[in-house]
């Protein structure tokens, strides 16, 4: 099981990750600037492929462009509807060199769009264009991570499925570098306070309007040095964070979010067992304690090639 769920001590790749994260703003950033905007800020988002990460296809004028982080050749590749194909190598290069090679990239396929360049969600941001500080990147480590979110993103699919109410994708957030499937009640959620660092609120308030119960992973940062699933309700009901949680679970305060480590997943006798268990417990303390209408929203997780039984 290890083989499949691969080690991802984040002090052994931190700078590839801080790296590997800035250069998927870069790219999200083009899918936010073509895509319409969806509720939640779902138009922005990637998504786990056999090869890497996608932006999945995204219209410019007539035609449709993808850009797909691919960690088994190590390149990123755009490709269009017309046809077009270009490529460089994923290796070590500064922010601010992976930034104009995806923009000379796009010139040559006759695609243009600006971006903004200050990065997102992130301490003392430096432009795109400036940022020579940040060049590492290890193949082997995104290699690995890329790994651990083939089979993090089949479990979240699994889980997607017992759900007959408003539910995401499953999908990665690259401004907090998360994997992440969320359920809503269906009822409207109070203003959210805001304030997040290096993210407008009329952003964080649009992404929080409906009550709604996330989970995800992500794989540590400065602050958080440890790879971790976690799950949260906005708002929080009354008693959400005293509910019981599978071997490994706990509510952390600092956090305000319950947490699991990956390396219980990994190391457990059946990882998919012990994530979905984890996935379940914390929806429930979020629907039970919130007051959902469970016997409306409920349903048994798919099974392939059956039809939901009605």
């Amino acid at each position: 099981m290890t083989d499949l769920w691969p080690d991802l001590p984040y002090a052994a790749w931190s700078e590839t990750a801080t790296t590997l994260q800035l250069w998927m703003q870069i790219v999200g950033k083009v899918r936010l600037r073509l895509n319409p905007w969806i509720n939640h800020g779902w138009q922005a988002t990637l998504y786990v492929t056999a090869r890497g990460l996608t932006t999945s296809p995204m219209p410019f004028g007539a035609e449709l462009l993808e850009i797909e982080f691919d960690f088994v050749s190590q390149r990123l590749i755009a490709r269009t509807s017309r046809g077009d194909e270009q490529a460089f190598a994923l290796e070590p290069q500064t922010v601010s060199d992976f930034y104009h090679r995806v923009g000379d990239l796009l010139k040559v396929m006759g695609v243009s769009v600006k971006i903004n360049e200050m990065p997102s969600e992130l301490a003392n941001p430096i432009l795109f264009s400036q940022d020579r500080s940040h060049s590492a990147y290890d193949p082997a480590a995104a290699h690995r991570f890329w790994r651990a979110l083939v089979q993090i993103d089949r479990v979240f699919q699994q889980f997607r499925t017992g759900f007959l109410g408003k539910v995401s994708p499953v999908h990665f957030f690259w401004g907090s570098f998360d994997l992440a499937v969320s359920r809503f009640s269906g009822r409207k959620a109070p203003l959210h306070p805001g304030g997040i660092p290096g993210l407008p609120d009329a952003i964080t308030r649009e992404a929080y309007s409906h009550e709604v119960s996330s989970a995800g992973f992500w794989p540590g940062n400065a602050a958080f040095p440890q790879a971790a699933f976690y799950s949260y309700a906005y708002p929080e009901p009354k008693g959400f964070r005293d509910r019981p949680m599978p071997p490994g679970g706990h509510f952390d305060p600092a956090m305000g979010e319950f947490l699991l480590p990956y390396d219980a997943v990994r190391r457990a006798a059946q990882p998919d067992a012990l994530l979905l268990d984890f996935l379940t417990a914390t929806y429930e303390a979020a629907a039970d304690t919130g007051k959902w209408d469970r016997a409306a929203l409920d349903c048994p997780m798919g099974v392939p090639g059956r039809v939901r039984p009605m």
